[in-house]
């Protein structure tokens, strides 16, 4: 049995609210976000690109969702701004990423690894692979990082 949107959305926003009616709700709206079937999403995506690209832009985030986000407020936005703080380049970068909202980020990095379970067009963004989520890819990657391992011996 599925579970239910808010019970589903509640488990990545932690201060989700519950409201009534938006007569008077005050505060800023960042993203939206659709729940869906995966059978759907790229229908539903190419009909919402259509109708509204110029101010949402409708990214796949896995698990049968749909984010429009203002354009340009993405991953990679968050991340260029944290690089300049820190003063660190985009070849410097290790990003991650499985579905649609982590394209920008995985282009904006040195070293972008599509997870083994991202779908085919995140694949060919990116310019590594790491193993499956479930198979703790990501750590697999940030071992290598931390010994030193390929491609991260690079001169």
């Amino acid at each position: 049995m599925a579970k239910p949107s808010h019970d589903l959305a509640a488990k990545y926003y932690h201060r989700l609210e519950k409201v009534d009616k938006f007569d008077n709700f005050n505060d800023i709206f960042f993203k939206f976000g659709l729940n869906v079937s995966d059978d759907d999403i790229p229908r539903i995506q190419a009909i919402i690109h259509e109708k509204l690209s110029d101010i949402m832009v409708p990214v796949t985030t896995g698990h049968g969702s749909i984010d429009l986000i203002l354009p340009g407020i993405h991953k990679a936005n968050g991340l260029r701004l944290l690089q300049e703080i820190w003063g660190i380049d985009n070849s410097e970068v290790v990003a991650f990423g499985d579905s649609g909202n982590d394209v920008e980020m995985l282009t904006q990095s040195g070293f972008s690894f599509a997870m083994a379970n991202a779908r085919d067009h995140i694949k060919a963004v990116a310019r590594y692979e790491a193993p499956n989520n479930n198979e703790e890819g990501v750590l697999e990657v940030i071992d290598r990082v931390l010994k030193g391992e390929a491609p991260f011996n690079q001169g």
